[in-house]
């Protein structure tokens, strides 16, 4: 995982990068995250184009930023002691796009905005997007 954010109460916020790290995720937290990442890396390894004109053993040396950059961000909030807080999807490259759904879910897709809602706005305020409980929280 890799360092996003500080988040209030001494939480923060990391990305989930490879499907190990979502397969725990999933572990940890009791919800179906992996199932999400490896949709979304498998359409993004799909959409990977070589550059033209390159030697064969060169075919997928743009292949993993390709991937980071298509595929949505998985964003995972932790406590100091490592314990599970929520986990959210959010765009590719944290942009606005149009017809995508923002997820943020806590453990056993409850709802993370009650004991979380500071850490969720520190992680709006990091990714410049609006990131409200009524858009982003798929039970309500």
């Amino acid at each position: 995982m890799r360092y996003v954010c500080d988040a209030p109460g001494g939480a923060t916020w990391f990305r989930i990068e490879t499907e190990a790290e979502a397969e725990a995720e999933a572990a940890l937290m009791r919800h179906a995250v992996d199932k999400y990442f490896r949709r979304h890396e498998a359409s993004a390894r799909e959409s990977y184009r070589a550059p033209k004109g390159a030697p064969s053993f060169e075919q997928e040396i743009g292949l993993k930023d390709h991937i980071a950059k298509a595929m949505p961000m998985f964003v995972t909030l932790r406590a100091d002691d490592g314990a599970g807080l929520a986990t959210a999807m959010l765009p590719p490259g944290g942009q606005e796009q149009a017809g995508f759904r923002i997820v943020i879910v806590g453990p056993e897709n409850g709802d993370p905005y009650i004991a979380h809602q500071r850490a969720i706005e520190a992680l709006a305020r990091h990714v410049h997007l609006n990131l409200p409980r009524e858009a982003c929280y798929p039970y309500a």
